[in-house]
């Protein structure tokens, strides 16, 4: 039985639409976010209200390959299927857009995008020296720009640090929350988890947002304390790394769980992958908020050795059996580390590792299911 707090996250959505009808009707504007790379402290700073717009399902991508190659990744023609389509009451709601280029397929969709709404977008550095920071804090300053130009507020630095300060609490319970599943035991599932950490890209109220997380622990100890457990004893514990999972897009996740095994930690971009730096609070909030945002190990980023330093920790920490690493099809640069993090796994945990290369379709997922069987059937 699910917790009873997780319903406070489930409904998050719905909740966020009749929230910001009254915001918008007052002048509140909406921003549309593709990426964790988009600092949400910074649009909300300017007065806006974030909103998270990265497609997660199958249903517009035919419409999207009407003017996309068919071979292209299937979070960047999902996203531009709901844009054309109108099908996606969030990207209705969004009044800007925002996207950066952490991929060449990206950048080009937004060209399209761009002719849709007001949009922005942040050109990312392909490294992490100081250059690269300059060039970043450059890009963030042309985020800022353009939503003060909506907005009509200015971002002052006081709005900043205090947008700062709140998401640096939020990411500290929400670790807290993700520690729950490194004991022997977890409270919750790989797909409950998610359901918590996507929510917070539904959120009008990030105040409200950090009652409800504190709820939900809550109702854990109580669960813990009367030994109400989210998976068998000695189940097979996975880390899944790779590509960003969600709502729809969650088919592996699901067949892991289906078949036997507690999804631990997920390594992703939707998950532990932001939450793990916080921002720091002295000197320049841009600067601070560039720094942070820029050290997130993404696979854009070459060379990325802070990716392979934090699977090793969340190895660690949750005590993973194995590692499972989920790739969307034509995503390159997961697609290459692929490689990377096999041969890292090798030389240091020994772990088992398994690369799964897939798209949001249902098509594969039998063969997808004899094939995850197979390997925990080797840890068990």
């Amino acid at each position: 039985m699910n917790p009873e707090a997780l319903g406070l996250f489930e409904k998050r959505g719905e909740r966020f639409l009749l929230e910001v009808d009254n915001l918008r009707a007052a002048g509140v504007k909406v921003a549309g976010v593709y990426c964790t790379f988009a600092p949400p402290e910074l649009i909300r700073a300017a007065g806006a209200i974030p909103v998270g717009l990265c497609g997660k399902r199958q249903d517009p991508i035919p419409a999207a390959e009407a003017e996309l190659p068919a071979n292209l990744c299937p979070l960047i023609k999902s996203s531009y299927g709901y844009a054309i389509t109108d099908t996606c009451p969030f990207f209705a709601a969004a009044d800007i857009l925002v996207g950066e280029t952490t991929c060449d397929g990206k950048k080009k969709m937004f060209e399209l995008m761009g002719r849709l709404k007001p949009m922005q977008v942040m050109h990312l550095p392909y490294g992490q020296d100081a250059d690269a920071q300059a060039y970043w804090l450059a890009s963030l300053r042309g985020l800022q720009e353009f939503v003060e130009s909506h907005t009509g507020r200015r971002v002052t630095d006081q709005a900043l640090a205090a947008e700062i300060a709140l998401s640096n609490r939020l990411r500290e319970r929400l670790l807290v929350l993700a520690a729950t599943s490194a004991e022997e035991r977890p409270l919750l599932t790989g797909r409950q988890m998610t359901t918590v950490m996507e929510a917070r890209n539904f959120t009008v109220d990030q105040a409200a947002y950090l009652s409800d997380l504190e709820a939900l622990l809550r109702e854990l100890d109580q669960r813990r304390a009367e030994g109400v457990f989210a998976a068998p004893e000695r189940a097979p514990r996975i880390l899944l790394s790779g590509c960003p999972v969600g709502k729809g897009s969650d088919k592996v996740l699901r067949l892991l769980e289906e078949c036997g095994a507690v999804v631990v930690a997920q390594e992703n971009c939707t998950n532990l992958k932001p939450l793990h730096q916080p921002t720091d609070t002295q000197g320049d909030p841009l600067t601070a908020l560039a720094r942070r945002s820029l050290a997130t190990p993404c696979s854009c980023l070459t060379p990325n050795p802070g990716r392979l330093a934090l699977l090793d920790r969340l190895i660690a920490q949750f005590r993973a059996q194995a590692v499972v690493d989920l790739t969307w099809h034509a995503c390159h640069t997961y697609n290459v580390e692929a490689t990377l993090l096999r041969q890292h796994l090798q030389a240091t945990s020994g772990l088992p590792f398994l690369h799964i290369d897939t798209d949001y379709s249902d098509s594969d997922s039998e063969p997808l299911r004899t094939r995850l069987e197979a390997f925990l059937e080797m840890l068990r």
